[in-house]
């Protein structure tokens, strides 16, 4: 909470100052509008960025839910075998290290422009949430691992009750960590496909800002692309610790 608080009145300082010098140096808004006139655009401008504004947000959290399935059930799929691991593992790489702007065309020449944005939503979330599901399954204590074995437990007893409670702290992590980058292949995806009318997110109305050199919109929707990121990051992080601290309340009393 100190951390916090520290961090916005530093914020607000930061603010205070972009302000203070636009107005004192009389710096024209083409080149650096200020902080007042940004948020006045964002309400003016409302019925252009509040579409796009919703645009954005439902591919990210499209993409980010496709991950979290994905990631989580090929992650359990492939823990089952360690031939499967090891297939999927390099491809799994292969899509987070390649460029996703090098990507994006070959998707949009096969899939459409549209659905490439979901999927590049996707595609970038996608492997923290599998290597946080299958570091987490590796995790299972060993002890705890011979007296299942010792009990006879079958396949589904060891994961649903020794398994999953034991990757989920893993998960967790891997999902703060995909919130994230689900955002950022959403708004990559939309400087390349380049969506119009009512499919247009934030990136095409700061790309056509830019062009009009309509600063005082542009800022106001990078504006919104962080308040979307600290809100995705935000709300990952209370389900987070919401399902760890139950987790955590489950071990206590098995213990």
């Amino acid at each position: 909470m100190r951390n916090a608080r520290a961090s916005i009145v530093i914020v607000i300082m930061l603010i205070a100052a972009w302000e203070i010098t636009v107005r004192h140096l009389a710096i024209p808004e083409w080149k650096l509008p200020a902080p007042s006139l940004i948020i006045t655009t964002l309400v003016n401008d409302w019925s252009v960025l509040g579409p796009a504004f919703a645009a954005t947000l439902q591919v990210t959290l499209a993409g980010l839910a496709l991950a979290i399935i994905g990631g989580v059930g090929v992650g359990l799929i492939a823990s089952r075998s360690q031939f499967l691991e090891n297939a999927i593992s390099p491809i799994a790489v292969i899509l987070q290290v390649t460029p996703l702007v090098a990507i994006a065309p070959l998707l949009i020449i096969y899939i459409g422009a549209q659905a490439t944005l979901y999927v590049a939503a996707f595609l970038v979330a996608f492997f923290p949430m599998l290597t946080g599901t299958l570091a987490g399954l590796r995790a299972v204590d060993p002890a705890l691992s011979d007296l299942f074995s010792v009990y006879g437990a079958n396949a589904t007893q060891r994961l649903w009750r020794l398994e999953a409670p034991s990757a989920l702290p893993f998960i967790m992590a891997g999902l703060r960590t995909a919130g994230g980058l689900a955002l950022i292949g959403a708004v990559v995806a939309e400087f390349v496909a380049g969506t119009v009318g009512d499919q247009a997110g934030l990136a095409y109305r700061i790309v056509e800002a830019s062009y009009r050199l309509n600063m005082p919109r542009l800022f106001a929707a990078l504006l919104l692309i962080a308040v979307t990121g600290v809100l995705i990051y935000a709300l990952t992080g209370l389900v987070s610790r919401i399902v760890l601290a139950r987790w955590s309340e489950q071990r206590a009393m098995a213990d």
